[in-house]
């Protein structure tokens, strides 16, 4: 009897061990997959230079990261398929490459820690969520938009932010998809200067017209300006 009680306890005492641990994992796997406040920071970089019109009052934003760079990608983005399309002239730094690789294997869960100066909602497939995150800060645009620009910007979606070994560069992808099926991606390489994160290039990776297949970094005059900005 004795040493069936001892048994007993001694497997109550093992399970406490094994939960204990699984909790531990799995808290340490949701802090490794946590964005940073800088990532968030470079996400509204993007947002108010390349998207934001003087018209825009609400911003729809896909809740999960992206791991694709095309409409028709199926799984995440390779090493060996980002470096055959040959983006920036092959110019970006293969650690940096590597990294963008390993930082979207996984969809991650975007917060309500974007700072762009309008109000956004966040999007799962075709549910808005609700409530509006509502900001107070004023919207600063780098230049003169059209007059008829909509005031909802539906939808933008972000991939994890990857950076260098160093530090000194980062790269993410951003997509804009309106409901009509039009849109574009857009690959956006950082370059940090100081404490500062400036906005050194981007590249097409597709596009999206009216009645017309996506098309692989094709020239997008009809839908953005020559600084690269999505027009409305």
């Amino acid at each position: 009897m004795m040493t069936r009680l001892t048994v007993l306890i001694i497997a109550v005492l093992l399970t406490g061990v094994l939960l204990d641990r699984s909790g531990a994992v799995a808290e340490s796997d949701q802090k490794a997959h946590a964005i940073s406040a800088e990532d968030y920071a470079l996400y509204d970089q993007v947002v108010t230079s390349k998207f934001l019109t003087s018209a825009t009052q609400l911003v729809v934003l896909d809740r999960m990261t992206r791991l694709r760079l095309f409409p028709d990608q199926e799984g995440p983005t390779t090493i060996g398929a980002f470096q055959e399309q040959g983006y920036f002239d092959g110019e970006l730094p293969a650690d940096l490459i590597r990294e963008f690789s390993a930082v979207n294997r996984q969809p991650s869960r975007l917060e309500g820690r974007f700072h762009f100066g309008v109000g956004y909602r966040f999007a799962t497939g075709d549910t808005i969520e609700e409530p509006e995150v509502s900001l107070a800060g004023p919207v600063t645009v780098g230049r003169a938009r059209p007059v008829q620009a909509p005031s909802v910007l539906d939808r933008l979606a972000f991939s994890r932010v990857a950076r260098s070994l160093l530090n000194d560069d980062a790269l993410m992808y951003v997509e804009a998809l309106r409901p009509d099926g039009t849109g574009a991606g857009f690959l956006v390489w950082f370059r940090r200067q100081g404490r500062s994160w400036t906005l050194f290039d981007t590249e097409v990776a597709w596009t999206i017209q009216a009645h017309v297949e996506p098309r692989r970094r094709a020239a997008a005059c009809a839908l953005m300006g020559l600084d690269g900005s999505m027009r409305p």
